[in-house]
């Protein structure tokens, strides 16, 4: 399975709102978009997109849909939220063990602790900045995962 990991591009400011109704920034939109892109030419795509239900993921996980022109349906989950334990993240992913690609869109500081999570190494810092992506590749779904890292994309690499 291919795992890709995405972060949601930068939100409106909370002063104004609540922070699970913030939305993508258009500056955030475009950052994803140039993310995606490249993604998409490197043969990025999904089978089932799992996401935060805090807007800013939710959008970010629409806009990857549309950009690595997939069909494939979204779920909402809470086990993306950024207070969520990477197991939780490593069970949800389990459940779906079926699909070929599939992409987590959510936050920091899980999706970091994640990657880690992944590779076995959950003390490793992953610095997963707004609008990276990675992907991760599984080839087996016992008790402890056994990942393999192919890619790191920050936005700054991507324009």
């Amino acid at each position: 399975m291919e795992i890709y990991l995405l972060r949601h591009g930068d939100a409106e400011e909370s002063l104004r709102i609540p922070d699970e109704e913030r939305s993508l920034t258009p500056e955030g939109r475009r950052k994803l978009g140039a993310v995606l892109l490249r993604a998409r030419a490197a043969g990025a795509g999904a089978s089932l997109i799992l996401a935060s239900p805090l807007r800013r993921a939710v959008e970010t996980a629409e806009l990857a849909a549309g950009i690595l022109n997939t069909r494939a349906p979204l779920v909402k989950t809470n086990a993306l939220l950024p207070e969520a334990a990477p197991a939780e993240v490593w069970d949800e992913i389990r459940v779906h063990r079926d699909e070929g690609q599939l992409l987590l869109a959510g936050h920091e500081p899980v999706l970091g602790q994640v990657i880690a999570y992944l590779l076995g190494v959950p003390s490793a810092q992953i610095d997963m900045k707004k609008c990276s992506l990675a992907r991760v590749d599984l080839e087996q779904f016992g008790h402890a995962p056994r990942g393999v890292l192919r890619w790191l994309l920050p936005p700054q690499l991507a324009v």
